[in-house]
């Protein structure tokens, strides 16, 4: 497997600083290794699951954030250039690091939403029992709430300095449905939605705005999954659809067995996990070089455009996402013509010019 390019940042003239809010994923740590190499300042935020020793399914998550921070930062001298402050969901948290970072920094350039959590299930099982449903608010207070929040605690110090960029992750599954990933697929385009209409807003302020969409591996191979009670009429021998759960889970089946102790890179885990009466939860185990071959994407992306003068509002990651993307955009072309007459049916013809105060014959 060939090593990924350096990552590459756009030209600048001072350092910036950078906010992450889930540093202790693999990207995060990636990502914040990436900008206090090249000079810049970076502000960790971090769960307090992740960093939890005890719990089993964080250890290795928390290992190497625990890594990252007591060993290599103080190794390379960065501590003066990195903070850490822990739970980007509430409010309160959000405000309290956004204002440690300017105490510290003198400003935030560049916002990264990189918090998530995947869901699986299908809408019926997730609409079972008041457990499954708390499932669905727990989707939304992680992958929209939480980030809506920290963009809200960011904005009065980027409109202050009327300079900023604020990058969300999301994933193609924004623009595709995902069969047995419908709660993940609804918080990624809520939170699309809000940026998009967010942009508007703060482009006179001279805040940038990006939309950056990973492949779905990069978003729920490298972070915690949650799977709600699989319904007999989903299971795989009765419903002929490919659902995420059987995918990820085969995903995660190729995977075990090759730790080296021969017992499984997931420990414990067998695909029935994400098939059974229970909610499992686990965050999936990855040989070193995969998990740095399957973030190097998007990391590239994010320090090619973080900070740049001319991002984009939108950017898919990887040849894959962008085919798959392409595609849909060919179905729904396809299908605004074959139904362009019925979309044109109702509008009202103006005969001659329309009195002044309407549109199309209508006030």
């Amino acid at each position: 497997m060939a090593s990924p390019n350096p990552p590459q940042f756009p030209n600048h003239t001072h350092p910036r600083t950078w906010l992450l809010t889930s540093a202790a994923s693999p990207l995060g740590i990636a990502l914040a290794r990436a900008v206090l190499a090249h000079g810049d300042s970076v502000v960790l935020g971090v769960g307090s699951s992740d960093v939890e020793k005890e719990h089993g399914k964080t250890r290795e998550r928390a290992e190497d954030f625990g890594r990252f921070v007591r060993e290599e930062i103080a190794a390379e001298g960065w501590r003066d250039r990195c903070r850490v402050d822990y739970e980007f969901r509430n409010m309160g948290p959000c405000q309290a690091a956004v204002a440690e970072a300017v105490a510290a920094f003198g400003k935030i350039d560049i916002l990264i939403c990189c918090t998530s959590e995947a869901v699986i299930g299908t809408v019926e099982e997730l609409a079972a029992s008041q457990r499954t449903l708390t499932l669905v608010r727990q989707q939304f207070e992680t992958n929209f709430f939480g980030q809506v929040n920290i963009i809200k605690a960011t904005l009065p110090a980027m409109r202050e300095k009327r300079t900023g960029h604020i990058i969300v992750l999301t994933g193609i599954t924004s623009h595709l449905g995902t069969p047995g990933l419908g709660i993940y697929c609804a918080s990624g385009w809520a939170l699309e939605g809000f940026c998009d209409s967010l942009a508007y807003e703060i482009a006179p302020f001279n805040i940038k705005m990006t939309i950056l969409q990973p492949n779905l591996e990069i978003n729920v191979l490298t972070n915690k999954i949650t799977s709600a009670p699989l319904l007999p009429q989903y299971s795989p021998d009765s419903h002929p659809a490919p659902l995420s759960r059987t995918i990820i889970g085969g995903i995660l089946d190729r995977l075990d067995g090759k730790g080296p102790d021969d017992r499984g890179m997931n420990g414990n885990y067998h695909h029935s996990n994400l098939s059974s009466d229970g909610i499992e939860t686990l965050y999936p185990r990855l040989p070193p070089q995969m998990k740095s071959a399957l973030i190097a994407e998007t990391l590239h992306a994010l320090t090619a455009i973080g900070g740049h003068e001319n991002p984009p509002g939108r950017h898919i990651v990887g040849f894959e996402g962008v085919g798959s993307v392409k595609e849909k955009l060919k179905t729904v072309s396809e299908e605004l013509e074959d139904f362009v007459e019925v979309s044109g049916a109702v509008d009202i013809e103006p005969e001659g010019d329309s009195p002044e105060g309407m549109v199309n014959g209508v006030p």
